[in-house]
Order: structure tokens, then sequence, then C-alpha cells
């Protein structure tokens, strides 16, 4: 209403790295809860915020009820909707430093119309409000969506697997947008069974693949359809989704590219359009798709082509019906549960201990969360894999840790300096 801009800050941000965020945006105004006073005082220290909110009361902060009795006027304010950003939320680049991602109302607007429109979803669904409204996945899919449809959204404050699966018999869910380790639960957990989930229609995946057979079991458990999709923080949450009726779900896939978007598979080398079948780099551009990331144009113009194709970074190929496969990333990033880590952004942390002399980060495959951090560490005096993973961990959010460290004579790189993970991931692979 104000014409003001959203970004949405990751709870479990150290003070540092909320800090960042807030100077990147120049944000004025920070809104949180009691719980993380601790971590938001510390973070606006040397920022230009000039007052906490918070909801309920907190030593160092307004509560937010106090702005409930003002009588002030709205001022009027003129909104273009194609330039004008509603929401600025962080996506983590390759460089180690999350950027801005710049969504305006329309990008928002169309993103709730193009997946309203392939009946996945259902006014007056009761939607299960798991995954954090700070990520897209969560603020596009459920908190928005949710609020378009005039559905019920039932929300806890953590996972927790008999929470969950308590607040989902009690409340009827019949839709759920989950991440694929959660999947993984309600495929294998004994206690799963204790619990009468017969109103939960659709479970939709995202934020990292998910396999055919992991997709069959978990629909023969529960009786219920489950389904992948396939997007980004750049087009604002969704570009890709298998389609509702059941006998057109095919299993593996992320499904078709959504209603008033154009999506391609391009050689990466010459961003060339492939035919069926063939791998290469995943391609979109439509409605949904952002203007760019917050003061930073050469980011920008890496991810954006000259003719509006927004490259995802991720490897696929399109079969002949049109169904999208995603089987590689050209990224570097790795995927923990939803969350992007950038190994560079874990070097650089690694690298500040005194018995390290060198370090490259690498995606290790993990069956409960898809990928963990995992450090290939040349050192120059005795220090254990312990002792580096708990110094990482003091300095960067939990969902960023190290979870495990290989010691190593030389860090393999190109002429350039350029680390070669892929030597890395072919030596991890081969010892796994």
């Amino acid at each position: 209403m104000l014409g003001g801009i959203n970004t949405t800050l990751n709870s479990l941000y150290t003070p540092d790295e909320a800090k960042f965020q807030l100077n990147d945006t120049g944000a004025q105004y920070l809104v949180t809860i009691p719980q993380f006073m601790e971590r938001a005082l510390p973070a606006v220290q040397g920022t230009g915020v000039k007052e906490i909110f918070v909801l309920g009361e907190a030593e160092g902060a307004t509560p937010f009820t106090t702005l409930m009795q003002s009588d002030g006027q709205l001022p009027a304010v003129e909104i273009d909707p194609q330039k004008d950003l509603v929401v600025l939320p962080y996506s983590s680049g390759t460089s180690g430093r999350p950027k801005g991602v710049m969504l305006t109302h329309r990008n928002l607007i169309a993103q709730m119309e193009q997946v309203n429109s392939t009946g996945v979803f259902h006014a007056q669904d009761t939607i299960m409000g798991v995954l954090p409204f700070y990520h897209i996945y969560g603020m596009a899919l459920i908190l928005l969506l949710g609020l378009r449809n005039g559905g019920k959204i039932v929300t806890i404050p953590r996972f927790d697997m008999e929470m969950f699966l308590g607040v989902m018999e009690k409340y009827g869910v019949t839709i759920a947008p989950l991440v694929p380790p959660i999947v993984l639960g309600l495929t294998k957990h004994p206690i799963v069974d204790k619990f009468n989930l017969s109103k939960l229609r659709t479970i939709t995946s995202g934020a990292a693949p998910l396999g055919a057979d992991l997709e069959w079991a978990c629909m023969k458990r529960l009786n219920c359809l489950v389904l992948q999709g396939y997007g980004m923080t750049e087009v604002s949450a969704a570009s890709h989704i298998n389609p509702s009726d059941p006998a057109r779900i095919r299993h593996g896939s992320v499904g078709f590219v959504l209603p008033g978007m154009e999506s391609k598979i391009a050689d990466v080398e010459t961003g060339a359009a492939l035919a069926p079948g063939q791998s290469g780099e995943i391609c979109m551009r439509g409605p949904n798709r952002m203007i760019g990331y917050w003061n930073n144009p050469e980011a920008t113009a890496a991810t954006i082509d000259m003719d509006g194709w927004l490259h995802s970074g991720d490897v696929g190929y399109a079969d002949e019906d049109g169904y999208v496969y995603v089987v590689d990333r050209v990224k570097e990033l790795i995927k923990y549960n939803a969350y992007q880590v950038a190994p560079a952004e874990l070097e650089a942390v690694l690298v500040t201990h005194p018995m390290v002399a060198d370090c490259a980060v690498i995606s290790h495959p993990d069956p409960e969360t898809g990928e963990v951090p995992k450090a290939f560490v040349v050192t120059k005096g005795d220090v254990t894999a312990e002792e580096l993973m708990a110094y990482v961990a003091e300095r960067v959010a939990p969902f960023k840790k190290v979870r495990l460290v290989e010691f190593i004579d030389q860090i393999p790189k190109s002429a350039s300096g350029k680390i070669l993970r892929r030597i890395l991931i072919q030596k991890d692979r081969a010892s796994a």
C-alpha cells in the first residue's frame, strides 16, 4: 500500500549475515519476534535501520501493536506494477554472497495466475505451511497463493515429524507443498502410520530433485498424488510443474512449463535450442521472470541474455511430449534441504583458520538432505576435522555448516587458479 519493498531475511542467519542483507538493501525497518532479538540487535548495528518492530514485546524494539493505534492518513502512492518492486528475496550466487532478486507486483501476480491455471491448487484448500515464508517457495506458493485463493494456511514454527503429522491430521490438510527430505520421511518413518492423513489430496515437491521411485512409494503409502515442480527465486518461485490429472503425471519429471511462459533446453556453449532428449541448460522467460539482481548489473547480464532468457544454471532435457527432467547443475551451489549453500562462502571462512593452507568445498550426496557441504583441506599444522567443522559452524547459519572434511595434499586448480571441483567430485564419488 505504501509502495515499499519487502526484503525477507532467513531467520537462521547470524548477525553478520543479516547485516550484509540489511546494508545491501538499505533497509530502514526490521520486523521480527522476541526470540530473534538476540541476533537482531547486533545485526542492525552499523546499518540504516531506524527502528526494530517486534510482534510481542522485547527490550530495544517497538511493539508492533503500537502501529495499530495510529490515526494517521495513508499517503497517496502511485505504483507501476510492471516496474515497482514489491519483494526483494535473496538467492545465493556462486560468488559466495547472496544476491537480491528484484520481483515486481506484476511478477508475483503473474505467478499466482500461472500456478492457479494448472489446477494443482484448489480454492478453499487447507495448506500445510511448514516451509519458511522468507524462502520464495513458501512465500509465493503457500502464503500468497493461499491468501489469493481464500484458503486456510496451517503453520508450525519448525519441522518436527510428530508435530507436523499431528497438525496435518487435526486440521485436515488437503495439499502439502514440501521438499524431498520431508517426502522421504513420509515414505519411510514408522510414526506416519499412527496418523490419519486421509484428507491429503496432493503433495507437491520442489527445491531439489525427487526420484521417481520415491514419488511412487510415497503415493502408495499415503494414497495421495505426489507431483514434482521446478523453479527458482528468479522466476517468482515456479516455472514448471506436473499436471493435476493423475494420468498425466510423469514421475521423476518436473512437468511442463507454466502457462504464459516459454522454456528451452539450450546448448551450454552456444545457447542454441536443443532437440528433445538432448541435455542442456534449462532457460525460461515470461511475466514472472525477475527484472534483475539488486545493484548488480554484471550478475544480471550473466543470468538474463539479450533475448530475455533467464539461464537457470541447471542441466536437463525435455522429452517428445514436453515434460522436463532435471539431471545436473551447471552452477556449483550445494542444495542442502531447500537451502542454497555457496561453496565459495564456506571456503572464505575455512581459509581464515590458522592451520588451513588451502581448501575447496563441494557437494556430497546425502539421502536425507539431498546434498551436504564437504571440505577438502590442505593443512599447515595439526588440526582435526571436528575442530574445522566447529570453527565454520560458529561463523555461519546452521544450514551452511560443513558436514564432512577430507584432508588432501593439494587442491586441483586450473592454470588461471580456478578450483577444479569436478576432479574433487570424481574423487569423492569414487571413494564413496
